[in-house]
């Protein structure tokens, strides 16, 4: 199977760039709004899964495996509808977290079906949904697999103890890529980035949820606990950095072309995105930085009012066999959420399969696991004015 191409895909993670109708949404449950938050028991509509064999699932282009003669034929879809009997109605219509907040949430908030029975959308704005009481707990009962081969690191994020309302679709981590070539040594930590011969090529990520977690760890914190001071005090430091210069430019996923042409030799990035521009350049590196990284997901969520909920579970269940999620990371190249995967892929046939069972940034070994950590989520009080702060630094 061939990945696709990073250099086509838009950004799954392109945040906040300046305070708008996803923000202020995002601060109702915090600004005494009751028609916003939906308590448990509204939840719920009468589930048709046992009599109406179908779902709608909402999720990022670009985002599943496609056939390689034929982009509309997806197989593990395709498999799964035919071992079930479970159409499934798959729109990539989601290109940005806040965007799709806004697209549905006058339906969530009003209390009225989405027309969506799964969506997925990044764990900063999951926890957005959980706290405004949007999605639908989900049954483990239905769900032995996600149960048992769920990556440990995984399972309890803050937002969402336990992992009762979400189940990761894929996982990353946001390192620092770097041009080892071009630059003439290592980069190990985030300080390394504020070195004098990386003066003006260096970029950072402009999205508020994206880029304080790392910097915050580049200072010692446990971002799992992190308070306001930690924060500013990594804002007063970016500043710095932009008044001397060090710091090129704020992107989204575009620092694939900076970081790929040389106008930038060291950036904060994606793993994801750093396997495929590794294809094209080895001296391309990836650093897990020495006071850890944070490891992010793009999680699986039933929506409140869902009529085929029990169907929904059972996709989610089936993308956590681990051959299935084994094909699924051949394909999309980010942090499986499976371990179990890994023993899969390294019994392909096939040498490129069978590679990727090697790569820790698919499967991160035990070594780099010990310096990952979930970050604790911006709350809906902190949102304004951190989002007014950060995008102040960043100039967005």
């Amino acid at each position: 199977m061939v990945p696709p191409s990073k250099s086509s895909l838009p950004s799954r993670r392109n945040l906040l760039r300046a305070l708008g109708a996803g923000a202020a949404l995002g601060g109702l449950a915090g600004c005494g709004v009751p028609a916003a938050y939906v308590p448990p028991a509204e939840r719920a509509a009468a589930d048709l899964s046992a009599t109406d064999k179908r779902l709608t699932w909402a999720n990022w282009p670009l985002y599943i495996d496609t056939d390689d003669t034929d982009a509309r034929r997806r197989p593990t879809l395709d498999a799964f509808r035919e071992r079930t009997g479970i159409a499934v109605d798959y729109i990539e219509e989601i290109n940005d977290n806040d965007e799709f907040f806004g697209k549905i949430s006058p339906s969530l908030m009003n209390h009225q079906r989405t027309g969506r029975d799964l969506i997925v959308i990044s764990d900063w704005m999951c926890a957005r949904f959980v706290r405004l009481g949007w999605v639908q707990e989900m049954d483990r009962a239905r769900q032995p697999n996600v149960t048992k081969y769920l990556d440990p690191l995984l399972r309890s994020p803050a937002f969402d103890p336990g992992r009762k309302f979400t189940v990761p679709w894929q996982s990353g981590i946001t390192g620092i890529a770097y041009n080892r070539r071009r630059l003439g040594r290592e980069i190990q930590g985030v300080a390394d980035l504020w070195a004098s011969d990386l003066k003006g090529r260096v970029t950072l990520l402009s999205g508020l949820d994206e880029a304080f977690a790392l910097l915050m760890q580049g200072n010692g914190i446990d971002i799992t606990r992190w308070t306001a001071d930690d924060f500013h005090t990594v804002c007063d430091q970016v500043e710095r950095q932009v008044r001397k210069g060090q710091i090129r430019r704020f992107t989204g996923n575009d620092y694939i072309k900076d970081l790929s042409s040389g106008d930038v030799l060291a950036c904060q990035a994606y793993s994801g995105d750093v396997i495929q521009l590794q294809a094209d350049d080895p001296d391309i590196r990836f650093v897990v930085p020495e006071e850890g990284a944070e490891l992010w997901s793009e999680s699986l969520m039933v929506p409140n009012l869902a009529r085929h909920k029990t169907n929904a579970e059972r996709l989610i269940d089936y993308y956590y066999e681990p051959e299935v999620a084994a094909e699924l990371a051949a394909w999309v190249n980010y942090v499986c959420p499976v371990p179990a995967a890994q023993d899969v892929l390294a019994s392909a046939k096939d040498e490129e399969s069978a590679a990727l069972a090697e790569d820790p940034l698919i499967f991160p070994d035990t070594k780099m696991r010990e310096r990952l950590a979930i970050a604790r989520d911006i709350t809906a009080r902190e949102r304004t004015d951190f989002a007014k702060r950060w995008n102040a630094v960043a100039g967005l």
